[in-house]
């Protein structure tokens, strides 16, 4: 129960279900060994209200501290990675490996027979999908979330349930309204969730003690012309346009994040496009892993707009991307995650492109 009005909507269908249902929120921040007393008291002010809120609802409520391990598994390789000109996605490292990892085995070992979230996406049977659980996209596709899920395992999901699969956000919010409970949960927040702030570039500065003058570096175009400097690479992203400082009649956008050179590489809008790209990490959920080619449809965002691609196995944990037509902005370090219709295949880490 991260105290957002999903996981509590959640728990409060159970209930009415005739479960027996108790809580777990995991504390994620502050860092241990840390002195950040503004972010402490913002952890404070939630987890108290938090509690409030579960107590009305007639709700046992524990308090997992996970702060070490999220620290270890999710924050660092977050930072790791955006040093490493990547774009990484938070929420798919902590899906697998906290969320239905560490927490789920505190669950079980609290008692719990089952493990549900608040997540939008719906699980079916190995009866209704040959051998394999499977993970279904939501029945409101604006919320869908099974893109953030593609991690999961066949072990986690014989005991996962999602309760709002089938639910629209709506009529969420409007229950939220008829219990009173709507001034009590914060509105949803578009950042990070370990990043109060909001700013993932003044996180990884304050982290790593980033000495701006030793990540200064040159930005170029596509011919390698120095058109400016830049004062870190984890400033940046694919498909950024603003902060470049780059005068000219019509916009850059950033093209490329070369480490090892320390380059920024910045072209127009057209140079964004990409047909093929390569996916390392893949995790194959629904369908055991496909010796050949498989026609699908592939998101590299979570709200990119599938589109129509052949997905070619390189091994059991790497694949080639190819679009039928090119797609704009593919990421390093952001999932891409592959639909046939609203059954989610798996997915993986984009590596690179051309």
């Amino acid at each position: 129960m991260s105290g957002g009005v999903d996981s509590l909507r959640t728990a409060t269908l159970l209930k009415q279900q005739g479960n027996d249902v108790f809580g777990l929120h995991m504390r994620l921040f502050p860092p241990p060994g840390t002195d950040e007393p503004s972010i402490a008291r913002i952890v404070e002010d939630r987890e108290k209200t938090l509690n409030h809120i579960a107590s009305k609802l007639d709700i046992p409520l524990t308090v997992v501290d996970m702060r070490e391990h999220f620290d270890e598994l999710v924050a660092s390789p977050f930072i790791q990675a955006y040093l490493k000109g990547r774009t990484p996605n938070p929420c798919a490292i902590c899906n697998p490996r906290i969320k239905f990892g560490l927490l789920l085995r505190r669950a079980l070992e609290l008692g719990a027979d089952r493990f549900a979230t608040g997540h939008y996406a719906r699980i079916i049977p190995p009866a209704s999908n040959p051998g394999r659980f499977g993970i279904l996209r939501a029945c409101d596709k604006a919320k869908d979330q099974s893109y953030f899920l593609f991690g999961l395992t066949q072990e986690q999901l014989s005991v996962a349930i999602f309760p709002l699969g089938k639910t629209y956000k709506t009529d969420v919010l409007r229950w939220a309204e008829e219990e009173g409970l709507s001034p009590l949960i914060p509105g949803e927040s578009q950042e990070i969730c370990f990043i109060p702030s909001g700013s993932y570039t003044d996180f990884v500065r304050q982290r790593v003690e980033v000495d701006s003058r030793s990540c200064e570096g040159f930005i170029v175009d596509l011919e390698d012309r120095v058109l400016g400097r830049h004062g870190g690479i984890y400033n940046y992203t694919v498909g950024q346009r603003r902060g470049l400082g780059i005068p000219s009649t019509s916009p850059y956008y950033v093209v490329e994040l070369d480490p090892v050179a320390n380059k920024v590489r910045i072209g127009r809008s057209a140079d964004l496009y990409c047909s093929r790209f390569t996916v390392d990490s893949v995790n194959w959920v629904s369908v055991a892993p496909p010796r050949e080619p498989v026609r699908c449809r592939v998101r590299i965002r979570h709200k990119h707009e599938a589109a129509s691609a052949l997905v070619t196995p390189l091994n059991d944990s790497a694949a080639s991307v190819e679009f039928d037509r090119p797609q704009r902005a593919v990421t390093p370090g952001q999932a891409a995650v592959f639909y046939v219709e609203d059954l989610l295949l798996g997915g993986g880490t984009i590596a690179h492109g051309n």
